[in-house]
């Protein structure tokens, strides 16, 4: 019996220290796997049509989102320092990151009727 209590508290131990590592690693992915270069307009364009690198844009994806992307800039100021977006929504465009992590990842700027930058977000396919 207190073998079985023992593994019972060995089990819920594990899980707690799992789900603690687990929730940091999904808080700070981010910054970790997608901020690793500064935004370059140039490589950002080229890179667009390239299928050679997996994470083709994801390297520069975070310092874009928080650094470069304000709030209220218009959407023809984005689509001009962007290029062209993989997906165009009414209120949305998503630009293709590449696969990063296994997954396949897109930067989604949201907009408000008038326009202007409301929000981005790193979104996974």
């Amino acid at each position: 019996m207190k073998l079985i209590k023992l593994a019972a508290v060995a089990l819920a131990l594990f899980t707690l220290i799992l789900t603690i590592v687990f929730f940091t690693w999904w808080v700070f992915k981010e910054p970790i796997v997608f901020g690793s270069a500064k935004f370059d307009q140039i490589s950002w364009i080229k890179l667009a049509s390239t299928t050679q690198n997996e994470c083709k844009r994801g390297d520069m994806a975070y310092d874009l989102q928080r650094n470069i992307l304000v709030k209220g800039v218009r959407r023809e100021a984005v689509t001009a320092l962007l290029g062209r977006p993989a997906l165009e929504m009414d209120n949305a465009i998503e630009y293709d990151l590449g696969k990063c992590m296994h997954v396949y990842h897109g930067l989604l700027v949201f907009f408000d009727a008038q326009g202007r930058l409301v929000n981005s977000r790193i979104s996974s396919h």
